[in-house]
This record gives structure tokens, C-alpha cells and sequence, in this order.
């Protein structure tokens, strides 16, 4: 089992950007007509999403979190040892984008960079190599972006993913501290279940081509994609979550020692606010006690836990908090884990 104990390693900032242009979901009418968008709408409890206009990609909305951020916490750039960025969205197939980020924010060549590519689940992932690399010694701070364009990769003519997603992008920095408690992490997959979020075509299996690009009706109720959209089947998607999750966090709950009331705050992925509500009762949580940011950004896949800390948390890390993250989606990939924070600094959300 992918069980993970790490100890005095923790996330002392953290900051996120997002595009300034707003979606209103309820106008998000060009291929719908306003009473269905209003049924699936309310539905969803995504209100409004943030799109990148043309030009702009997951790694400029990194870069301004990581720019603001550094700022904001003084950090000496030349103290920045590893730089990880997250996101399935780069820049390019190749080279990978972290490189160009470790150029871009003018951080030394001997810093570690790479990319993990992996989804819903990625920032747990994430975190929990950043605190293994961590803690092995020898690296003094680390950056982790984490950035997604998911508005480009789905059909607007699909009712089924036309008004989940949005975009943004987070930098945190992590470091090393006496400050810090112990870390729990629960890692998984099973990849029997790949279609239930995929996107066909474009990648190395099946690559791009005139018929992939092509756009076709794709099931009786009229909803359009090209074979190179993602698409999801939300009722597996559904199950699966309810099958799952509330079994990974009794897992690292048990893991680490202690019972969920010793918790500060839940942090979900922002999958859908029905999805989320039906997790908070199957665990018997406070809702205070569960943040939520989906209204305002929709879905943003690996972006949606620390952007969602960053939203909704600001004024709320003071002193020693507890925070339970738990990840889930495509793959099907999903991690949980336990963090601790102590006085974490977070930064005003800022747009571009």
C-alpha cells in the first residue's frame, strides 16, 4: 500500500492567479437555449469559471502566483532547490515545462525541475514527492506549481462537460521546520477505469489527424465533440467517489493516529458542489469546516484544492492548522492526505 509518513516538512506560502476573464454560466448560452443551461447550472453549483484567453497557458498563471508569492514572502530565489510543476495542459510535448519555468522565474541551473502530468489527484501527489525529496536532506526550499487550461479540452457543444471547467494556476512554497508535525499520505489508481475521464485522440496512441479533429454527435441527447475533447461519464465518475473516497480518508485518518474531529478543514477537489455536499454527510462533517470555491471556478481538476486553500482559507491558517486534502478523478487516480500547517502565509488571489 502507497501509505507515506513524513515528518517536519510543511507549506509555509501559498498563492494563485487566475484569468480575468469571467464565464457566467448562466449565459453560457450559445449552443444551449437558458432554461437548459439553468436546469444543468443549478445542477452542478457552478455559477461562474475563469477562462485563459488565447495566448495564455497553465505556466503564465504559474508564474505570476510563484511571482507574487516570492515576493509577498521575501524568498531569496537563489534558495529555491527544486521546482516541480504540475499539469496536463504544458506548454509543450516537449521540453518539459518546468524547465522553462526554472529559466522564466530566473532561478538557479542547479535547480531540480520536472513535470508531473496526472490530473485530479496531482497536487497530493505532488506535495508527496515534494516532502520524500524534502526530507531526504539536501534541498533548502522547494516551489510547486500546479496549473491547468482544462477550458481547452472540452467541447462547448457537450452538456455533459460544457459548463464544469475552468482555469487557474498556484505556486506554494515548502520547506523544512522544527514548526511542522508529522504528514500522512494515501496514494492510489486503478486504471481499469480509463474511460471514465479521457480525452481519445492527440497523444502518441491515437495521434492527431483530419477525423480526429473532426466534430460528430456523439449520443442520442445531440451532445458534440472532436475525438481530441475530453469527455466523462459522470454518473461512473459518481460511483465511483462515493466507493472510494470516504474509504481512503478512514484510511489516512487511521493512519495517522486521530479521528476527524481533530481536523481544522477538508479540502475536496472541486468536482461538483452535489458531489462535494453528499462526501461532507457521508462523513458527518461541519460544512464550516469544508471550504468550497466551485461556485466561482468551477472544476480546474489538480488546481482545485489549493486554489480552493487560497479562496476560501486566507485568514484561517493562523497558528497550527490541520488540513485534510483528499483528490480524485481522472485515470482513475485519487490520494488523500493529512498536512499540517503553522502560521501559513497566504497571498491576495490576483488576476491576469
Amino acid at each position: 500500500m502507497a501509505l507515506l509518513k513524513f515528518n517536519k516538512v510543511g507549506i509555509t506560502g501559498i498563492s494563485a492567479a487566475i484569468p480575468k476573464n469571467t464565464i457566467d454560466n448562466y449565459a453560457y448560452t450559445d449552443f444551449f437555449d437558458k432554461e437548459e443551461v439553468k436546469v444543468v447550472v443549478d445542477k452542478v453549483g457552478i455559477k461562474e469559471r475563469r477562462f485563459a484567453p488565447d495566448g495564455m497557458c497553465a505556466s503564465d498563471l504559474c508564474f505570476a502566483a510563484a511571482e507574487k508569492l516570492i515576493s509577498d514572502m521575501n524568498i531569496d530565489k537563489s534558495e529555491i532547490d527544486l521546482l516541480i510543476f504540475i499539469s496536463q495542459t504544458p506548454d509543450y510535448r516537449m521540453p518539459a515545462t518546468s524547465i522553462l519555468l526554472q529559466n522564466k522565474l530566473g532561478l538557479s541551473k542547479t535547480t531540480a525541475a520536472f513535470d508531473i502530468s496526472l490530473g485530479c489527484s496531482a497536487f497530493v501527489y505532488g506535495l508527496s514527492t515534494v516532502y520524500a525529496l524534502m526530507q531526504s536532506g539536501g534541498l533548502r526550499k522547494a516551489l510547486l506549481l500546479d496549473g491547468e487550461t482544462r477550458s481547452r479540452i472540452y467541447s462547448p457543444k457537450d452538456r455533459k462537460t460544457a459548463f464544469l471547467f475552468g482555469d487557474g494556476g498556484i505556486a506554494a512554497i515548502i520547506e523544512k521546520g522544527d514548526q511542522f508535525d508529522e504528514s500522512y499520505f494515501s496514494l492510489n489508481s486503478d486504471g481499469s477505469k480509463e474511460s471514465y475521464i479521457k480525452m481519445d485522440a492527440g497523444g502518441y496512441r491515437n495521434p492527431s489527424s483530419i477525423e480526429t479533429l473532426k466534430e460528430k454527435v456523439v449520443d442520442e441527447y445531440g451532445n458534440i465533440r472532436s475525438d481530441e475533447h475530453g469527455y466523462m461519464s459522470g454518473a461512473d465518475v459518481f460511483n465511483f467517489v462515493l466507493a472510494e473516497i470516504p474509504k481512503d480518508i478512514k484510511t489516512v485518518i487511521n493512519l495517522a493516529k486521530t479521528d476527524l474531529s481533530q481536523i481544522d478543514f477538508f479540502v475536496f477537489h472541486q468536482a461538483n458542489s452535489y458531489m462535494n455536499n453528499y462526501l461532507a454527510k457521508k462523513l458527518k462533517l461541519d460544512t464550516e469546516r469544508v471550504p468550497n470555491s466551485i461556485e466561482k471556478f468551477g472544476n480546474t481538476s489538480s488546481v482545485s484544492i489549493p486554489l480552493t486553500i487560497v479562496s476560501e482559507l486566507q485568514n484561517k491558517l493562523q497558528g497550527n492548522k490541520k488540513i485534510l486534502l483528499s483528490g480524485f478523478g481522472v485515470g482513475m487516480s485519487w490520494a488523500s492526505a493529512i498536512i499540517n500547517t503553522m502560521d501559513c502565509h497566504v497571498s491576495d488571489i490576483i488576476e491576469i
